[in-house]
């Protein structure tokens, strides 16, 4: 599967489960619980996910394609702060492609 998803796609993110419905596919990611390096020396605790976002893919054989992104949410539980994976930081440490990057910032903000 990771083929027919942008270069990176599954370092950061699992596939839950797929839905094919009158629209196209819809392929459900979830951020793993892997915290993330700018944060690596202090403590966090997993606090769930952020609102899922849908985003529109490029099709798979003539298929529309969504992905539904939920991006996980860490609390820092040394000073009680809420902190997510900063999207401009991973595409400078190029574990992502420039495009994948771009498109997640785009489209998580």
């Amino acid at each position: 599967m990771g083929y027919l998803l942008p270069a990176g796609t599954l370092d950061y993110f699992e596939i839950t489960h797929i839905v094919k419905d009158k629209e196209g596919l819809v392929l459900f990611l979830e951020e793993k619980n892997l915290p993330p390096t700018e944060y690596q020396d202090q403590t966090l605790h997993s606090k769930g996910f952020l609102p899922e976002v849908r985003v529109q893919d490029f099709p798979i054989r003539d298929q529309k394609v969504i992905l539904s992104i939920r991006r996980r949410r860490w609390e820092n539980t040394t000073t009680g702060e809420i902190v997510s994976r900063n999207w401009d930081l991973v595409m400078q440490g190029a574990r992502l492609t420039k495009e994948f990057a771009l498109f997640l910032k785009d489209a998580l903000g």
